[in-house]
Parts: C-alpha cells; sequence; structure tokens
C-alpha cells in the first residue's frame, strides 16, 4: 500500500502540533479533574523556569484542563500551571510512575495518579502564572490567533487578518498570529485541501478561496483529533496511544508519491527552513 506511504527519504522534524496537544487533553483531562496536587518535582531545567518554588502547588486542586494553541492549561485554586510540549514532549497519565528517567522532567503528583512530563530535547515548558490574564501566562498567549476548532474562529476575522498580511499563506498559517495551531503538516494538508499553492500571498487570495481555506482548516484539524493525530516519530498521548492521522495524509511526506487525485508527483520545497508539500497540477495557484 505504497499509497499511503511516506517517502522513506523525508527525514520528519516532528514536534506535537494543535492536534496532538488536544488528543492529549482528552487523554487525561477528565481523570485529573478534581485531584488535589500532593507535590511537584522538577528535573533538569526546561525552556523557561516555573517562576514558583514547586511548594506552591502542592494542596490546591486541579479544577479543569484548557488548551490555547499548544499550551496546555491545567487551572488550579489560585492560578495556572502552563504546559508545553516543546518539539519532542509527551504527556503521560498514570496512577504511579517509575523513578523518573533521564529525560523526565516533571512529575506532578496528585491524589488521582502522576502526570509526567517526557521531553528528550527539554524545549517544553512548565510555567505558574497568577492566571491566563497576568504574566507570564499574558507574554505566552497574548497574541495568540483565533483558535481553528472553536466558535470564535470566524470567516470574516479570517478573512481580515490574511487581507493584511503579504507573506506566503503557508507562513502566514505557521506564524498564529491569525489563526492558531495550525503547524506544518496541517497547513500542508489543509492548503491541498482547498487547492491553495503555499507559496502565494496571503493577502492575494480571493474571498471565495479563503472561505475554502477557512472550512478546510477546520476540516484537517478536526480529523487529526479523531485520528489521534500524527505518530511520525514517537508521539503518544498521556495513555500511551498513538497517533493515525500520518496514514491518510494527502501531501505531507510523500515527496516524488504520486497525488491521491491527479497522480501528478508531489513535490517538496522549504519555507522559512520548514518543508512544504503540494500537488502541482491541484494547487495551481
Amino acid at each position: 500500500m505504497t499509497s499511503v506511504q511516506f517517502n522513506p527519504a523525508f527525514k520528519a522534524k516532528f514536534m506535537p502540533e494543535l492536534p496532538e496537544v488536544e488528543v492529549t487533553r482528552l487523554s487525561f483531562a477528565s481523570r485529573i479533574s478534581g485531584a488535589r496536587v500532593v507535590a511537584l518535582h522538577l528535573g533538569k531545567p526546561l525552556r523557561w523556569p516555573l517562576g514558583v518554588a514547586p511548594s506552591v502547588l502542592a494542596g490546591q486542586t486541579v479544577r479543569q484542563v484548557r488548551r490555547r494553541g499548544k499550551y496546555l492549561l491545567l487551572d488550579m485554586d489560585r492560578g495556572v500551571l502552563l504546559l508545553h510540549l516543546g518539539m519532542s514532549g509527551s504527556l503521560n497519565f498514570a496512577p504511579s510512575q517509575g523513578p523518573a528517567g533521564k529525560h523526565d522532567h516533571l512529575d506532578l503528583v496528585t491524589t488521582q495518579g502522576v502526570l509526567r512530563l517526557h521531553d528528550p530535547r527539554r524545549f517544553g515548558a512548565a510555567v505558574w502564572a497568577e492566571s491566563e490574564s497576568h504574566q507570564p501566562a499574558l507574554k505566552l498567549l497574548g497574541k495568540l490567533g483565533m483558535e481553528p476548532l472553536s466558535d470564535g474562529f470566524e470567516l470574516k476575522l479570517f478573512q481580515q487578518g490574511l487581507k493584511k498580511r503579504s507573506a506566503p499563506i503557508k507562513q502566514v498559517l505557521l506564524a498564529g498570529e491569525v489563526v492558531v495551531g495550525v503547524g506544518n503538516i496541517y497547513a500542508s494538508e489543509a492548503l491541498f485541501s482547498a487547492g491553495i499553492r503555499p507559496t502565494v500571498k496571503a493577502q492575494k487570495l480571493s474571498a471565495p478561496r479563503i472561505a475554502k481555506l477557512y472550512a478546510a482548516i477546520r476540516q484537517v484539524l478536526a480529523r487529526a483529533v479523531e485520528q489521534g493525530g500524527s505518530s511520525l516519530k514517537d508521539f503518544v498521548n498521556a495513555q500511551g496511544n498513538s497517533g493515525y492521522f500520518q496514514l491518510e495524509a494527502a501531501v505531507y511526506g510523500r515527496a516524488g508519491l504520486p497525488c491521491r487525485v491527479c497522480a501528478t508527483p508531489i513535490k517538496q520545497i522549504v519555507q522559512g527552513q520548514r518543508s512544504t508539500f503540494y500537488c502541482p497540477l491541484c494547487q495551481k495557484l
């Protein structure tokens, strides 16, 4: 079944994107909700410091787990813990955990289980803030665009945002200022679905084409969440399960393989140091 395989010559630099973060959230949010924090144990330093002594979290209750872009927000009695998976991180939530390994950098011990952050490259983060509207949460979240899977993702605002930007549409999607969380894999897939070449300037897109892209973004991301995200390297959710969206990718990772629609070989280019995949026939303009 070569039509569902990646080109073996392509070496993906995969990082968890919005679907993987949302899948992770769904895999443990209900199980940790209502749990009381017993302790927070930190390993080697991550990208940013926690900002408070770990003891500040002890005794607090996890009220809910939300997502904003690629950040997970654990709302507690007197603040919020922001978690980011970085380029290679994953979370695991279990009744108990064994001794922390070399790449295990955070254990949030609660009355309902232990949430562990595993991050070989240490680009992830665990940051404490008084609330989402206080620093440092405001600094991390304040400039993020609309949530593509929420009711707040409005076509009119999407159109207005793109018309203000002269950069290639793929780069605008990755920037996350108009719409957040449409990472490298899903930007390529959404642009293919909408029939838009990734190099076209965002402000040059017509209203009908923007409407197609708007619908494609929602459809692609929702399907990716349904499929458990993409497991190109070692992504698993907080229950240890892999994702399967990559098996039905139309263009991502398929350079040189025939397009599923027209059989034209998929092309690969580099934009902003990231690999972009597209069909030169299905995505003419």
